[in-house]
């Protein structure tokens, strides 16, 4: 592995009883890069994650975390990752603060206070860390969640369906975390089943289809595997997103409504 390959994966194959999952999965993540991990429900895509955070053992082939293998090295690879599985794993007991606090006790963190506070600054959300998580709106909870996982630093991170169940609100929210876990250098592998999750967010795009990689590439590759679409003029309509967003605006007032209602823009 290179030291711009931080994950390399190499006919990876893995089968439940007669359920053959992964067929020979080849995937290679550069370093501070979000790697989009694309297919339906069913595809292999936790399965994958599972194997390189040393959750679940392959049947075949090679994969590597940050130079280390995950078959002989997991704890080498434990260090080096972080894991956000696809549900807010934060105690809704305890404040938004008192979550990072935790977290960084329990791994023998200096000044875990100031950990948090520089880590509730970083998501937005100071003003909401003195209140317990349960009150969190879901796209508050999943970037606490994310936030939690960033403690110690770790140079990888796994993201499995991060925005699974979240309104459309709450998923942009998420992707400007993800975004901004690579502009900081993190190595991001994002597994998800929509399509414009990983059109927004990934630098490199794989199709899992049926437990093989069919494509790898970035966007503009991806979209030069098809022929150019014949070029028609026709009257923009908005999208339902935009309507929602329009009306309900970016901070969930009504504001953008009254415009609507009095034709007057405040």
């Amino acid at each position: 592995m290179t030291t711009q390959q931080v994950i390399q994966v190499q006919g990876l194959e893995k089968s439940y009883d007669e359920l053959q999952v992964l067929r020979g999965v080849d995937f290679e993540v550069e370093r501070g890069s979000i790697f989009a991990l694309l297919g339906s429900n069913g595809a292999g895509k936790t399965t994958v994650v599972r194997i390189l955070s040393t959750l679940l053992k392959a049947d075949a082939g090679t994969a590597g975390v940050n130079g280390f293998d995950v078959a002989t090295q997991p704890a080498q690879v434990r260090e080096s990752i972080s894991l956000t599985g696809q549900f807010a794993a934060v105690d809704g007991i305890l404040s938004g603060r008192e979550n990072l606090v935790l977290i960084a006790k329990l791994r023998h963190l200096e000044d875990p206070g100031k950990i948090a506070d520089d880590l509730l600054a970083r998501f937005s959300l100071t003003d909401a860390g003195g209140r317990r998580a349960a009150t969190y709106s879901g796209g508050m909870r999943r970037r606490l969640d994310i936030a939690m996982s960033l403690i110690g630093s770790p140079p990888v991170v796994f993201l499995d369906e991060p925005t699974t169940g979240l309104d459309p609100q709450a998923r942009i929210e998420v992707w400007n975390s993800v975004k901004e876990l690579a502009d900081h250098g993190t190595t991001v592998l994002l597994t998800t089943q929509y399509l414009d999750e990983a059109e927004k967010l990934a630098d490199r795009i794989a199709i899992l289809h049926q437990g093989r990689i069919i494509v790898n590439g970035t966007l503009a590759e991806l979209k030069q595997l098809l022929p150019p679409a014949k070029v028609e003029y026709v009257e923009k309509q908005p999208t339902l997103e935009d309507v929602f967003l329009t009306l309900v605006g970016d901070n969930g007032t009504d504001a953008a409504a009254e415009t609507a209602r009095t034709g007057t823009e405040k």
